[in-house]
């Protein structure tokens, strides 16, 4: 690891100065030699030509320098990773205290960790690196991460990108510990649940829905609910632990359904409402159960992200659109409609507003109840790393 010396252009330094974390290969004017991924790089102030900003050097991605340090200068040591995690752990206080040992302790660069995940399910951690650039760190990172977890257990995920320039690695590494199960049980509010830390999506399973999925278990006494892109049931289990008289999980991976079945098992004890499973793509289920006219009290749409990148946001605003109608169609009277989003370019203002105008095209009266965002340990830190909206719609 080397450290350089960098200078932006202007628009690039003024984003620096206001805390934006990320430089662009575009937006830099010099560097004083050829960095490799993870070296350190020192921005200067043009004018003053004093310090302004530490970052970590990305040479497989555009977003060229990450920033992990800006205006005061800092020993990027195991004492520097060793506050970043206290920091990071104190902002989530009291999220623990409501029987649940799962939780994300580290969101990237809102926790002025760019590009690294760390999510915690009860004694195993799980590290999701982006970018290569905390190679060079990883040693300090599992100190870390073992010091502020309470992990006796540390799985390293990588993603498909950092896969391939990483092989020293592999995707699903155990770093220390000993993995028993890949499919590791962890509590969220008092229900339990599976999270495959090795081949699941993300780092096992999505942590973001948690105060949703909590809302949910606690307004479905008594009625019947479908779980759309179900994934692994998280809202069906909370929906049939809340009294649901019955729970559809819909999503078109057979896997996927699996572990829902696994996990509405695993609180048997605590439902006496009907769970069915429906494999199918959620556009053609939609339609199928218009079509065969069903009506649910309470309908949940939470699909994947839809805008991956900017040429897609069009595609993925008349897929939001489509699924607002198809799903409000649904609802029965009196019922609820619950739309989410996760695709972070496509914003909270643009995604109400389509959902209003998707809703108010089906000729029925409804109201905009609520909107969730993030829950805490999930902190928002930059506009970009504001992902997460929800609305809930009563339809009379």
């Amino acid at each position: 690891m080397k450290t350089f010396a960098i200078k932006l252009i202007p628009t690039a330094e003024r984003h620096v100065k206001k805390g934006h974390p990320w430089v662009f290969d575009r937006g830099i004017k010099k560097i004083s030699g050829q960095p490799t991924a993870g070296d350190l790089c020192v921005i200067f102030d043009q004018k003053k030509n004093s310090f302004l900003g530490l970052g970590l050097y990305d040479p497989d991605s555009v977003i060229r320098i990450k920033m992990i340090q800006i205006h005061s200068k800092a020993n990027i040591n195991q004492d520097w990773f060793y506050a970043k995690f206290k920091e990071a752990k104190s902002k989530r206080k009291g999220l623990l205290s409501n029987e649940t040992n799962s939780y994300r302790l580290i969101y990237g660069e809102n926790d002025g960790l760019p590009s690294l995940i760390t999510d915690v399910y009860d004694k195993v951690a799980v590290i999701k690196l982006y970018s290569r650039i905390w190679q060079p760190f990883l040693d300090e990172i599992i100190q870390a991460v073992e010091k502020y977890s309470n992990c006796e257990t540390i799985v390293l995920r990588l993603s498909r990108k950092v896969e391939q320039v990483m092989p020293e690695h592999k995707d699903g590494e155990v770093l220390c510990g000993i993995l028993d199960n890949e499919e590791v049980l962890f509590l969220e509010a008092g229900l339990r649940f599976h999270a495959n830390v090795i081949h699941g999506h993300k780092t096992g399973f999505f942590l973001d829905h948690r105060q949703n999925r909590m809302k949910v278990g606690a307004i479905s006494k008594g009625k019947t609910v479908l779980d759309v892109f179900s994934y692994a049931g998280g809202f069906s289990v909370h929906a049939l632990a809340g009294g649901a008289e019955e729970v559809t999980s819909l999503d078109i991976s057979k896997q996927a359904l699996e572990v829902a079945r696994k996990n509405v098992q695993l609180n048997s004890g605590r439902i006496k409402g009907t769970h069915h499973v429906y494999g199918v793509d959620a556009f053609e289920g939609l339609t199928h159960l218009i079509n065969t006219s069903r009506k649910y009290d309470l309908v949940i749409i939470d699909p994947p992200s839809f805008a991956k990148s900017e040429k897609e946001i069009p595609q993925a605003l008349n897929s939001y659109t489509r699924l607002a109608k198809l799903a409000g169609q649904l609802v029965a009277e009196g019922g609820l409609l619950l739309l989410a989003s996760c695709s972070s370019r496509v914003s909270a203002d643009v995604f109400f507003e389509l959902n209003e105008k998707a809703l108010g095209s089906l000729k029925r009266k409804f109201r905009l109840i609520e909107k969730t965002f993030h829950d805490i340990d999930h902190p928002v830190g930059f506009q970009e790393g504001s992902y997460l909206k929800t609305g809930y719609y009563q339809f009379k």
